[in-house]
């Protein structure tokens, strides 16, 4: 069925839409089979509105038929005199535009076909595989950065680790790609064997390894022990070949005690100290799933309702949890940190499947340590390899958003949360990071509906049946696009090659208001604000010179001199 056909009534005129910051607007009303187009011919000239039918999250509508049946015909059919509907539509970014159209039958038909578009199942039917902007080509290599070339670039790699294409057809793990990085004494049959011995065959596999000590981050899923305690020689002994050199490393279960006890006995498990004698478990609960999901719609509800007192909004706030989620990820990230860089050990990741909060806290903490994860070459490196190379799987858990009246088992705003734990550390160091919040915000718009391939399917092997690298464009080159990048960096930057180390106080986490309140005054102020801080920074640097503090800036989050310089001009001004 070809995707026209879905398509009801293609054009309404007289449409008025209303959109926040925004007069109403009557115009013209085209639905496409990926987008929805509004253009206007007002005095001032003419507007368009263009959204992509995949960022609808959900659709609510209402019709009237004030005066009974149709009594003329006009070119879309038959009109009830004085009929009108009205179509909400809400968005997986979080704005809400409310469409007022003439016609009951209109009203529907828009309605309908909006409802089928936006929830297209087919892979190779959404957009990314018809955007073709004349500025990019489909030649050439898809992505950043792949296991070999990190490999390459990491000479302290070379001595103990290499890589493996022991997954080069995706049997041994569906979700890991065709190459990894692990011990260099371990052959491929033991990284088989170890695979058989965790969830999903997620053997454990280099996430990262420090620029000061050699130390490692680890990740990997759920040894399948049992009700029996199983044993894998193999894959105790690909643990023990990480630790050679250090007395202890640390195996960081993001499950509860008494959660890693009840896996037993549904066949998985955890490491026991008597097989894995030089590694020291520690227990980190993370929610995830449904817990997670439902922190998302409690709080973008909170949000969204400004008729809440001070103390009704503060005890929403507190009730969605959300804040509690991302004190979690922070603070268990911090600890990983604090294991491998001041403690000098090694540190294995997991809980149950090691495709959700494992990937959160190790990228995390990969900020935390590693300078050239805080560029944006490195940043979106970091994503793409510890997120769309690792095989989190984007298709399931970014399927609808907070909108969404459907509750699809496995949704889950894990990518979300990362995002802002992000902004967290970003607010706290606000002359650390390359990259401003507006990059923050582009990635979550993208991971629920974008023009490009790059958070398709739910692993690679997905993306390479479906042809995903042939027939789309990758995401994070076009954002490195140097007129594209200008736009996305943070106009304070000073690099540093020491570590960051984020509060987890209470006090010191806020709300992402630039996110979740983004479509209300707050957010426009803010807007205006960082534009003028780039004014001053550039008139700034013009007066000193491009080469002025190249020195390396303080770790301490609560150092904030220089950015407060600027906000005290930006009051003045």
């Amino acid at each position: 069925m070809e995707l026209s056909e879905h398509i009801k009534t293609a054009n309404v005129e007289d449409v008025t839409l209303i959109r926040p910051f925004h007069p109403p607007r009557k115009g013209t009303l085209c639905v496409t089979s990926h987008h929805l187009l509004f253009s206007d011919r007002e005095e001032d000239g003419s507007r368009q509105l263009l959204v992509l039918l995949r960022n609808i999250d959900a659709i609510e509508k209402s019709v009237e038929n004030l005066f009974g049946y149709p009594s003329y015909t006009s070119k879309a059919g038959p009109r009830a005199l004085g009929s009108s509907g009205t179509v909400t539509i809400k968005c997986k970014d979080l704005l809400v535009l409310q469409l007022e159209i003439p016609g009951m039958e209109e009203c529907l038909n828009i309605a309908s076909s909006i409802e089928t578009l936006s929830s297209l199942e087919s892979v190779t039917e959404m957009y990314p595989f018809f955007y073709r902007p004349s500025h990019l080509s489909l030649q050439g290599p898809w992505g950043l950065s792949t296991a070999e070339q990190y490999y390459k670039q990491t000479e302290r790699l070379w001595d103990r680790w290499r890589i493996s294409n022991v997954n080069s057809d995706y049997s041994v793990c569906p979700s890991y790609p065709r190459a990894v990085i692990v011990p260099g004494e371990v052959d491929d049959d033991m990284l088989v064997r170890s695979a058989r011995f965790r969830h999903g065959g997620r053997f454990p596999v280099l996430s990262y390894c420090h620029h000061r000590n050699q130390m490692v981050i680890m990740r990997s899923s759920q040894p399948l022990t049992g009700a029996n305690r199983k044993r894998c020689k193999e894959d105790e002994l690909l643990l023990q070949a990480v630790i050679d050199r250090s007395e202890l490393g640390y195996i960081m279960d993001l499950r509860s005690a008494q959660q890693a006890q009840q896996a037993r006995m549904t066949g998985g498990g955890f490491e026991s100290k008597s097989c894995y004698n030089h590694w020291k478990r520690l227990h980190r609960h993370h929610e995830r799933g449904k817990v997670l999901q439902e922190s998302l719609i409690k709080l973008v509800e909170a949000c969204a309702d400004s008729s809440h007192s001070v103390d009704r909004w503060l005890s929403k706030l507190e009730n969605s949890k959300w804040l509690s989620h991302v004190h979690s990820a922070l603070s268990t990230a911090g600890l990983i940190a604090e294991c491998v860089e001041r403690d000098g050990h090694s540190v294995l990741v997991h809980g149950s499947e090691g495709t959700d909060s494992t990937l959160l806290v190790t990228s995390l903490a990969q900020l935390i340590l590693d300078p050239v994860s805080r560029t944006v070459y490195g940043f979106l490196c970091l994503l793409e390899r510890e997120w769309i190379q690792a095989g989190h799987p984007f298709q399931q858990r970014c399927a609808h958003s907070a909108h969404s009246h459907t509750r699809l088992k496995h949704e889950c705003p894990s990518f979300l949360l990362l995002l802002d734990c992000v902004w967290q550390i970003w607010r706290q160091f606000p002359l650390a990071l390359e990259f401003s919040e507006a990059l923050l915000l582009r990635l979550t718009r993208e991971v629920y509906a974008s023009d490009y391939g790059s958070f398709l399917c739910n692993s690679e092997q997905e993306r390479c049946a479906l042809g995903v690298k042939e027939n789309t464009y990758c995401l994070f080159q076009s954002l490195l696009n140097p007129e594209i990048e200008e736009q996305y960096l943070n106009p304070l930057y000073e690099c540093t090659d020491l570590a960051i180390w984020p509060s987890v106080h209470p006090q010191s986490l806020q709300l992402w208001t630039g996110l979740f309140l983004r479509w209300t005054e707050h957010s426009q102020n803010m807007e205006e604000a960082r534009d003028e801080i780039w004014n001053i920074k550039k008139e700034h640097r013009e007066r000193i010179g491009p080469d002025h503090n190249n020195h390396t800036s303080s770790i301490h989050c609560e150092t904030f001199t220089p950015f407060e310089n600027l906000m005290d001009e930006l009051t003045i001004l």
